[in-house]
């Protein structure tokens, strides 16, 4: 039973709160797109040579807070806000460093080199961060997505292939069994060939 001095909306989010919160969300991706901005510019000091700007979104959902990408040939940087929002400081310091350091690796030593390698972590250790692979940040409540399956066979059995790899085959990319080799075909193996 409310107190006689709580009102019936108490606990809940008024407009002005709501306001607040998106300013709030704004002002810190501020911060975080000025934090990768100088980062870049002390980046072009490190790889000898001038770096673009890349895409910046702050899309990511998840558990992940950040990820870095290219994707035909345009690079870009994604923050996830739900953990920029809950652990600002810790994000600036070590999330942004690390995603302009995968950056930086792509286009000093280009696309064939392990992602936490001995390159990257020399760019976040020049960016004055510590080269973590994973953040410890709180993500409780935060969900990840849930790919569905997709059957495919070959001749040695059934395989069950994510959405991505799935859309991926749709546009073209094969997928061979590492146990027999054959391309991976859709659907499920015809009966004859799981009889045997």
């Amino acid at each position: 039973m409310p107190t006689p001095d709580a009102s019936p909306d108490a606990g809940r989010a008024t407009p002005a709160a709501v306001g607040t919160q998106a300013d709030a969300g704004e002002a810190a991706r501020e911060r975080a797109l000025a934090q990768t901005t100088a980062l870049l510019a002390a980046g072009s000091t490190l790889i000898a040579r001038p770096v673009p700007r890349p895409r910046i979104t702050f899309d990511l959902r998840g558990r992940s807070a950040g990820q870095f990408r290219v994707d035909g040939g345009e690079a870009s940087i994604r923050y996830n806000c739900a953990l920029l929002a809950r652990e600002e400081a810790q994000f600036l310091a070590q999330t942004v460093p690390h995603e302009v350091a995968h950056y930086l690796a792509y286009l000093r030593f280009g696309c064939h080199i392990r992602p936490h390698g001995p390159q990257w972590q020399q760019l976040m250790r020049a960016l004055g961060a510590d080269p973590r692979r994973c953040h410890d940040f709180d993500v409780a409540g935060l969900t990840t997505r849930r790919l569905r399956r997709h059957p495919y066979h070959c001749q040695c059995g059934e395989h069950a292939l994510t959405s991505i790899r799935h859309n991926r085959i749709l546009r073209g990319a094969r997928y061979r069994c590492r146990a027999c080799g054959q391309a991976l075909r859709p659907g499920r193996a015809p009966a004859a060939a799981t009889e045997s």
